[in-house]
């Protein structure tokens, strides 16, 4: 049996975040410590009267009773990120990653045993085809940067300050809050609209998706673990064009809509054709 945790989970009220403390909530009985910046926002969560939530906005200076302010967690699920879904975004690279350095770091100096963090796909940069965890980061737009800066950082960190370390890099999603400028959230409004036709591209990009729920269900088991697992794919290692994808979900709803294919051009900032390997997160959740 499972050793009860305290557990922070950091940008509570985010599509993840939701998603985590409900899955903690519903599938163990750890204690979870949610954090976000405004308390008004999480009063409007289902969860709210089952955690102890204290609000905090990231950038602010951290204080020397940070890590006691959560009330002493034992493992830190940080899913706050600023500034998306604006990628190419300077500030990812110098603002946003100096702040959530400065935050993870006063966290770890005062005392905090385990960190998992999560990452993106898009430190892959620009290659194609399965990703590894064993390649090189070569990313190429500011948010995946600044990510990357913090991996290395809280990696260096870890040569001086002994903790865990989980840096769960997330592909694609979809589900409940998902962004409603996201392909799936498109399509269902248009269904629900009942307009005729829906635009998008011609569909062949390949790509790698898994459900919120189940992201949520790995971020949480892998941060339940008392070691720490480095760099973690979060994918399903299934290729799925855009198009199929599509398809499938209007399959799933029982729904018919004409689609435009070709009227957006594909994205410059993402390779053609690439999924996530799945090796390493099947030898860690096969117990």
């Amino acid at each position: 049996m499972d050793i009860k945790k305290k557990i922070l989970i950091t940008g509570a009220t985010g599509f993840v975040g939701n998603h985590v403390i409900n899955y903690l909530l519903k599938n163990t009985s750890h204690d979870v410590i949610a954090s976000s910046r405004s308390i008004d926002k999480a009063k409007d969560f289902s969860w709210f009267e089952k955690v102890t939530y204290v609000p905090w906005s990231i950038g602010t200076k951290p204080s020397n009773t940070l890590y006691n302010d959560f009330h002493s967690p034992d493992l830190c699920i940080h899913l706050a990120w600023d500034g998306l879904p604006h990628f190419k975004n300077e500030e990812h690279i110098d603002i946003f990653f100096k702040n959530h350095l400065d935050f993870l770091s006063t966290l770890i100096d005062q005392g905090l045993p385990k960190l998992s963090v999560t990452g993106t796909c898009l430190e892959y940069g620009m290659r194609e085809g399965e990703l590894k965890e064993e390649m090189p980061s070569e990313p190429t737009l500011a948010y995946p940067i600044g990510k990357n800066k913090l991996r290395i950082a809280l990696e260096l960190k870890k040569t001086t300050i002994p903790f865990e370390l989980d840096w769960v890099r997330l592909f694609y999603m979809f589900g409940e809050g998902q962004n409603p400028k996201s392909i799936l959230a498109q399509l269902d409004k248009h269904l629900d609209e009942n307009k005729p036709v829906f635009n998008m591209s011609a569909g062949e990009q390949v790509r790698d998706y898994l459900p919120v729920e189940k992201i949520a269900e790995v971020i949480a088991k892998l941060a339940t673990h008392n070691e720490g697992n480095g760099i973690i794919n979060c994918c399903s290692g299934v290729p799925i064009t855009i198009k199929q994808l599509v398809e499938d979900h209007m399959a799933e709803k029982n729904a018919q809509i004409e689609l435009n294919l070709g009227y957006y051009p594909y994205p410059d900032y993402e390779p053609f054709k690439f999924w996530g390997s799945t090796k390493k997160l099947d030898e860690l959740l096969k117990d």
